[in-house]
């Protein structure tokens, strides 16, 4: 008769054995004072897997004496809900029940809104205490009045010293590695490879003991478990959590100066099987919202670096996003522009439709120049150095000053012109003879 998995053997039964999660556990932690006085409500296990979701669930049901219901997201529809509920309605209306029974399901984010819809009215009766547990953000994928009626408790890895805890308790209590002779001469590769998740660790060494003959020693180091593991998968979900947690720590590497942090949450996404357009996209982006003005050439660089992207493929492709990443990363920085539109977006909002002033008025027709539009227009091309004193903005904002320039060396330049103009000269006379009229009365184009 074959044994069931090393992670299942020693899944723990009582809060004491449960390993991580002290701030949710721990003395004067929320669940363990749940447990302490029996009353437990609704809530959500957020976090990672192989953190212990189910496992403190099982141990909350056990340690208050309620009747434990369980189902999974990927398996269950609103018939199978219902039948449950059904089920925890009978017994909470029992004389005899202890406590309300529990419902734990499975990767809740899985279910649509009609399934998480079937729950509301339970929950909020109190003829179950539903305990969900999700890998995903429950902002995005949990429906707001279920949201709303239980509390998110979060989840966290486990650390290295977690970790050892765990790697101690499986080979001195565990039946079988117990009985093995066991060797441990390196846990970096073991540690990283679990990537504080327990049930890696514990599959792990389920391979290895499975792996090594009975007659020899198993041996716990760093090539060993690289060998027999081969590679290293990475944990990345493209439409999850994760996905926005890396770009959004790519694009803060960006705007931080710091290209080794690019490179490497780079890698992280190349590992993981990003869709490398997505990444482009974000450089595109990322070279107007934060190099701007600053460096022009950022934005052209990016550009490029999509269409490079697009023609070659992956896994080629990394090399043109390393590149691109790098030099946006190294690119002096200035989000004026950026500012600069939101500052003009909330005087858009603020002020209304505003009317255009005449003067800037397109005048395809003798109508329209009766009516004055475009009279007293400047042509700029037509005055020295391409520049005249005009007013640009509408008459109840032509104060307001929407781009500052930043600190750096091009908008220094930008800057200086601008101070030069804040007091300009008497404006000569237009250069050309032809400046005088710049409207059309038979193309309804714009004017220059």
């Amino acid at each position: 008769m074959s044994l069931p998995p090393l992670a299942e053997r020693l899944r723990p039964s009582t809060l004491d054995s449960y390993i991580g999660q002290r701030h949710l556990v721990g003395a004067g932690g929320v669940i363990a004072r749940m447990i302490e006085t029996g009353n437990v409500g609704s809530f959500i296990l957020w976090g990672p897997p192989g953190v212990g979701k189910t496992t403190l669930a099982q141990i909350i049901a056990a340690s208050v004496e309620a009747p434990f219901f369980t189902l999974s997201a990927v398996t269950s529809g609103v018939k199978e809900v219902r039948e449950v509920l059904d089920s925890c309605r009978k017994l909470s209306a029992g004389l005899f029940a202890k406590a309300r029974p529990i419902l734990f399901i499975d990767e809740i984010h899985r279910f649509n809104k009609s399934q998480q819809d079937s729950l509301l009215g339970a929950v909020e009766r109190g003829t179950v205490t539903l305990i969900g547990a999700t890998t995903e953000n429950p902002s995005f994928e949990v429906i707001r009045p279920l949201l709303s009626r239980c509390q998110v408790y979060t989840l966290k890895t486990l650390d290295a010293a977690d970790l050892e805890t765990l790697l101690q308790r499986a080979i001195s209590t565990d039946k079988v590695l117990s009985a093995r002779t066991i060797e441990i001469k390196e846990r970096k590769a073991l540690f990283r490879y679990a990537g504080g998740d327990a049930r890696k660790l514990l599959n792990i060494l389920d391979l290895l003991e499975q792996s090594t003959p009975e007659s020899e020693t198993i041996v716990i180091d760093d090539a060993t478990v690289a060998s027999r593991l081969q590679e290293n998968p990475a944990a990345y979900d493209r439409d999850g959590e994760m996905h926005y947690d890396i770009i959004s720590a790519f694009i803060k590497s960006i705007r931080g100066s710091d290209p080794d942090g690019a490179v490497y949450w780079l890698a992280r996404m190349v590992e993981g099987g990003e869709d490398p357009l997505f990444i482009a996209r974000r450089l595109i982006i990322s070279a107007s919202e934060d190099i701007g003005m600053a460096n022009p050439n950022a934005l052209l660089l990016a550009n490029a670096a999509f269409d490079a992207v697009h023609k070659i493929g992956w896994p080629e492709a990394r090399i043109t996003l390393a590149q691109c990443a790098v030099y946006l990363a190294t690119s002096p920085k200035s989000n004026t522009s950026y500012m600069a539109l939101n500052q003009a977006q909330e005087a858009v909002r603020r002020t209304g439709d505003l009317p255009v002033p005449l003067h800037l008025r397109n005048a395809p027709t003798k109508l329209m120049k009766g009516l004055g539009y475009g009279q007293g227009y400047k042509y700029a091309h037509d005055y020295e150095g391409n520049w005249v004193e005009q007013q640009y903005l509408p008459d109840g904002i032509a104060t307001e000053r929407f781009y500052i320039p930043g600190d750096n060396p091009a908008e220094r330049r930008i800057a200086a012109v601008m101070a030069s103009r804040a007091n300009p000269a008497p404006a000569s006379e237009p250069t050309s003879e032809s400046s005088s009229d710049h409207t059309s009365e038979s193309s309804p184009e714009i004017d220059k």
